[in-house]
């Protein structure tokens, strides 16, 4: 019995240190040696690309409402922003949406305010400039909601509407694999060229 007992022992303690450590450095190491900047979270000077940026002034493209009106940070109540799943409780919720149905009231309410704001900033606002994200950090949008973006830019930094359509194009990746998911643009990459152009 003592010797099933040592064996198993002996077979635990090499299984731990394989695929315990063992495993996850030679995997961090491969990770950093071949895709250091995903690795690293794709971070640049002006944060990660990988999560969306709240947008604000008109002078910037903004991306998918996952920090705006309705959806905003606001310290004075605790709320941390974004399409709140747990919002109906009254408590501050992390990611996620809420899955809120055609039906729903509440979402009818945060939705026409968000068309209103857009509105104001002269923008006749595409679906998803409307609605929030699953995630609540999407950090791209689909060039028609940036093209419609285009007048309010212009407005604003005094750049031409076709310099701006231009831009738009030169950043609008297309579909993985030519066929998987749509064309898209990461918002922060739009306004990084931006400001070079500028």
């Amino acid at each position: 019995m003592l010797v099933h007992l040592r064996r198993s022992l002996v077979m635990a303690t090499i299984c731990m240190v394989l695929f315990g450590f063992v495993y996850a450095f030679a995997g961090t190491g491969v990770a950093q040696l071949l895709f250091r900047s995903q690795a690293n979270g794709s971070v640049g000077a002006n944060g990660s690309l990988l999560i969306g940026q709240n947008w604000s002034s008109p002078n910037w493209f903004h991306g998918r409402p996952d920090d705006t009106g309705p959806y905003a940070a606001d310290p004075a109540k605790g709320t941390s922003g974004g399409d709140n799943p747990l919002k109906a409780n009254g408590v501050s919720g992390e990611s996620g949406a809420t899955n809120l149905g055609p039906r729903s009231a509440a979402l009818l309410a945060d939705t026409k305010q968000l068309v209103a704001y857009w509105h104001k900033l002269g923008v006749n606002p595409t679906p998803d400039l409307v609605t929030t994200s699953a995630s609540g950090y999407d950090p791209d949008i689909s060039p028609q909601d940036a093209l419609v973006q285009v007048p309010m830019v212009a407005r604003a930094t005094g750049i031409a509407p076709t310099r701006l359509r231009t831009l738009i194009s030169a950043q609008t990746h297309g579909p993985q694999f030519g066929f998987l998911g749509s064309s898209y643009i990461n918002v922060l990459q739009l306004n990084e060229a931006l400001a070079r152009l500028r």
